[in-house]
């Protein structure tokens, strides 16, 4: 009981040397822990696009997922953020053309996302093979013997 009275207190001290100008702005105080996965279920986002979307590595997505590590103090700052507010964030990271999944942050990538088969290209997701284009994992068709 000691310690929750020491505490209180202190945050009394704080509010009163604030309020008599001794001291400017105020302490963040940032949660322990940060439920990533709890936080991209939400979303309901894919490990890759929840990096892809949001800046992180994909590595480091799942170890903190999988408890191998936890996000340092501005990650869980971050993550807080996009926690509470995903549309803002992710219109403040992204172009204007993706100003779209701002108001619906579950929409599909690639064409339904309104980006084209070229920017998917440029992320790996599509290949370029005989003259068209493949979804990757596809094997393409063989080419017609000449005869």
């Amino acid at each position: 009981m000691t310690t929750m009275f020491k505490v209180l207190m202190t945050g009394l001290d704080e509010v009163d040397a604030y309020l008599a100008g001794k001291t400017t702005g105020y302490r963040v105080t940032l949660p322990a822990e940060v439920n990533v996965k709890a936080i991209r279920k939400r979303l309901n986002m894919t490990q890759s696009r929840f990096s892809d979307t949001f800046g992180f590595s994909l590595d480091a997505v799942k170890h903190w997922e999988g408890g191998r590590r936890t996000p340092e103090s501005s990650a869980r700052a971050f993550l807080t953020v996009i926690d509470r507010a995903p549309q803002a964030v992710i219109s403040a990271l992204h172009q204007p053309a993706m100003a779209h999944a701002a108001k619906n942050p579950i929409a599909g990538v690639g064409e339904a996302a309104g980006r084209s088969r070229v920017a998917a290209a440029e992320k790996g997701r599509w290949r370029k093979t005989a003259g068209r284009n493949v979804a990757k994992g596809r094997r393409p068709r063989k080419p017609a013997q000449a005869e």
